[in-house]
């Protein structure tokens, strides 16, 4: 859970500054991730889920509040709204939906356990990662009634896969973006094209 940030994120430059080299079709999904300034309303989550999953994702991606926001939350809430999973779950763990709703209700009644009725949502920084590191630290253990390594795994593949499709993200990790019709040349380590950021 540490925090890293390197990224370029002034317009024209970076990752966006490609789009006008791509066809139609790339830059169309690249900038629908954008999105609009505000997200629609969540579909899926109830709001005290919405509250502790904020929480969760922003520990989990080290987010500040200086940090554009991607709308990390937004594209999990649309992914299970509507059922679309990684095709895969462990055997020992329902539904990738249902998970998600019992670990952020498990997250709530951990922090009200050990923080005097308070939501996981509620409870500082510190005392967050403290409960977390606790989680992790589970294992293959059982917490409220679900393996805690599997919990961490979903929480962690979901948090990233929506993190990582976005082009500011792309900026911070140094990717170039997508590169069609044009295509990648110059293949290996510690190579890049005339037209990427250097680094």
């Amino acid at each position: 859970m540490t925090r890293f940030r390197r990224g370029v994120r002034e317009p024209g430059s970076g990752v966006l500054g490609q789009a006008h080299t791509w066809d139609r079709a790339t830059a169309g999904v690249v900038l629908a991730r954008l999105g609009p300034g505000r997200q629609p309303p969540l579909s899926f989550f109830t709001p005290p889920e919405e509250a502790a999953a904020e929480a969760l994702l922003d520990h989990l991606l080290a987010r500040g509040p200086e940090d554009p926001r991607i709308p990390v939350l937004s594209v999990i809430d649309a992914r299970l709204s509507t059922g679309e999973t990684d095709g895969w779950r462990y055997a020992d763990v329902p539904e990738d939906g249902e998970t998600w709703r019992r670990s952020l209700a498990a997250l709530d009644a951990d922090a009200a356990l050990r923080h005097t009725g308070r939501a996981f949502a509620e409870i500082g920084h510190g005392d967050r990662h403290r409960l977390l590191r606790h989680v992790q630290d589970l294992g293959a253990g059982d917490w409220y009634g679900l393996p805690a390594a599997h919990v961490w795994t979903l929480w962690t593949r979901y948090a990233c896969a929506a993190y990582y499709a976005h082009p500011y993200a792309w900026d911070e990790i140094g990717f170039g973006g997508p590169a069609y019709p044009r295509g990648y040349l110059r293949l290996g380590r510690g190579k890049r094209e005339p037209w990427e950021e250097p680094r």
